[in-house]
């Protein structure tokens, strides 16, 4: 990722700032604002909250997509090694 935001980066920040969390309503709207499918939606949000210009677009909202992004993958991790254990 560059390090300067496109329209749709821009596009994504701003309607994962105005719809946080997860619905149907949610993922009728990414079908219906954005044309993206809520799997590709996603995998693109996932991808650009990693660049630094997303942070410096929107560090509030970045810095809490990594926090909830990187506790779901922690307890991933713990599950998986609990059932091994």
């Amino acid at each position: 990722m560059t390090d300067l935001l496109r329209d749709r980066d821009r596009a994504l920040l701003a309607f994962e700032a105005r719809r946080p969390g997860h619905s149907s309503a949610k993922e009728e709207a990414i079908r219906a604002e954005l044309g993206l499918t809520p799997a590709r939606y996603y995998q693109l949000l996932d991808r650009l909250i990693d660049a630094e210009s997303a942070l410096a677009e929107d560090p509030l909202l970045v810095r809490r997509l990594r926090r909830i992004r990187d506790d779901a993958a922690r307890r991933r991790v713990d599950r998986t090694a609990a059932s091994a254990g």
